[in-house]
């Protein structure tokens, strides 16, 4: 069994009375601990898919069973319990919030849960040290750089250890150097056996996956094993 199984996927959105179809017909494994990069030309369903996998948007058709739980068809609390479970969300926008510190910033998403404020920030602190920024905890996102901020998103995403994670052109905001920087971050992250989709437009990154699916106009075209 899979971790993650799309079976006959499809997402229509209405754009005035026409139905546009995001995502068409769309079946994908994806195995645990496999670094998935997911390419295609503008407007072909790269983030729609990241989004419905994400458990963020109701598909049209199909089903998405994540760890054998067909995820929409949970109630929507159970729904906002995967998402806190199973998933780390990166943005190519880093969602930081400015006001708040690095350390604060990473434990956020440990904040609804039962962990004492002592442990959250233990938990925070080994998380930025993996990351990279240890040193950072006490300075604001505006006092890092890009690839900085890049790496606090990273470390936020994975303070509470989620199954998988969602990257949505992770690099898209950085230079080719800090860009490289964060792959080999990934790449690290992988070889801990760690679950990776991400979006990206740079076929440079797809060096690092292990497979790398192609969509066109909403439809899977073409998967090739990486490496």
């Amino acid at each position: 069994m899979s971790l993650i199984e799309i079976k006959k996927l499809s997402k229509a959105y209405k754009s005035g009375e026409e139905s546009v179809m995001a995502l068409n017909d769309v079946n994908l494994n994806i195995e645990q601990g496999e670094f998935v990069s997911v390419m295609g030309p503008s407007g072909s369903g790269k983030s729609t898919l990241l989004t419905v996998l994400g458990g963020l948007s109701h598909p049209t058709g199909g089903t998405v069973v994540v760890d054998e739980i067909p995820i929409y068809k949970l109630p929507m609390e159970r729904l906002a319990d995967y998402r806190r479970e199973y998933l780390g969300f990166i943005f190519q926008s880093f969602h930081l919030i400015s006001y708040l510190t690095v350390i604060e910033n990473v434990m956020l998403p440990l904040a609804i849960t039962e962990i004492t404020n002592r442990d959250q920030s233990k938990m925070a602190e080994e998380m930025l040290e993996e990351t990279g920024l240890k040193g950072k905890e006490n300075r604001f996102p505006d006092q890092l750089s890009g690839g900085e901020q890049e790496r606090v998103a990273i470390a936020r995403a994975l303070v509470n250890s989620p199954p998988i994670l969602l990257a949505d052109e992770p690099t898209g905001n950085l230079d080719s150097k800090t860009g490289k920087e964060i792959m080999a971050l990934f790449k690290t992250l992988h070889e801990k056996k760690q679950t990776i989709v991400m979006v990206t437009h740079n076929l440079d990154n797809t060096e690092f996956s292990t497979r790398t699916i192609l969509l066109k106009d909403g439809s899977m075209v073409e998967t090739n094993k990486n490496g």
